[in-house]
């Protein structure tokens, strides 16, 4: 592992432990060049991901671009960062072990909505809102209308 401070190839590991989410390792680093102490986090990758854009364009499945997603639309929400990775968590997995190696961003995008849905419904409103396309009014009416439908049927359990 390089250094950020200075680039060295050679660094150490002082100290590892599972990280909160239990998806991933944290080691904590040194650098005996520099000094510099730093944290990396690992995780496991079951098989390399590419994503298949609208447009037809492959790209490399990027977990990163997948939080910030979450983090968009949750944005000022009361919404705790460990459910936010355990959703995140949640949707790689279930994208690794699906079985295929080229997944539509349409796919991940419903798992997103999927997921936001239980998470915070104006999160999903947002996301929907962008995911969907939404052009009037009427479709921001029709997203809350089911979000109410929901909450009718099952008013402890929205």
């Amino acid at each position: 592992m390089r250094c950020p401070y200075c680039g060295s190839e050679e660094t150490q590991v002082k100290d590892s432990r599972p990280a909160e989410d239990s998806t991933s390792i944290r080691r904590r680093r040194i650098c005996p060049d520099c000094g510099g102490r730093f944290t990396t986090f690992e995780r496991v990758q079951l098989r390399e991901l590419m994503v298949i854009k609208k447009t037809g364009r492959k790209v490399p499945f990027d977990r990163e671009k997948l939080v910030r997603s979450f983090e968009i639309a949750l944005r000022k929400r009361p919404v705790d960062r460990d459910r936010i990775e355990r959703a995140v968590s949640g949707i790689v997995r279930r994208l690794e072990s699906s079985g295929e190696t080229e997944i539509s961003s349409e796919q991940i995008g419903l798992q997103v909505l999927e997921a936001l849905k239980s998470l915070d419904d104006v999160a999903f409103v947002r996301y929907a809102s962008v995911y969907r396309d939404f052009s009037h009014a009427e479709d921001f009416e029709q997203v809350i209308s089911e979000i109410n439908a929901k909450i009718a049927r099952d008013p402890l359990n929205p």
